[in-house]
């Protein structure tokens, strides 16, 4: 198996690598401003002056805190993304750290950010 993509090859993943940050970014940004902006009343949808119930409130809060969890595992995707750009740039792009091969086009297509080639992924995610 050859050791190094061409440079169109390396062009095409680093635009597909970009895009998917920006999208992953503008997720972040609609979480933000859905979750942080809004206040536990705006959030509620209660216009009143009432109080609330604490079963309402314990709703807000977690699924407050999930759109913070979802964007905090978008914010992992933004790292794996910028060591892809810079694997690119040093010419160790699409090399599986495991078994040094070539990952497949198929795989970086699907997950552009991919550390390993599907055979050591299978052996991690079974450790």
């Amino acid at each position: 198996m050859k050791k190094k993509f061409s440079k169109k090859d390396l062009v095409y993943f680093k635009k597909l690598i970009l895009k998917r940050k920006e999208e992953i970014v503008e997720q972040i940004n609609h979480i933000s401003e859905d979750t942080l902006k809004k206040s536990q009343k705006d959030a509620a949808g209660d216009i009143s002056g009432y109080t609330y119930h604490m079963a309402d409130i314990a709703t807000d809060t977690y699924d407050r805190e999930f759109s913070l969890g979802l964007a905090s595992n978008e914010r992992k995707f933004i790292y794996e993304i910028d060591d892809a750009v810079k694997k690119i740039e040093d010419g160790t792009y699409g090399i599986c750290e495991g078994c040094k091969n070539l990952i497949t086009k198929t795989r970086l297509k699907a997950i552009p950010y991919a550390r390993r080639c599907l055979k050591c992924q299978e052996k991690t995610e079974k450790k």
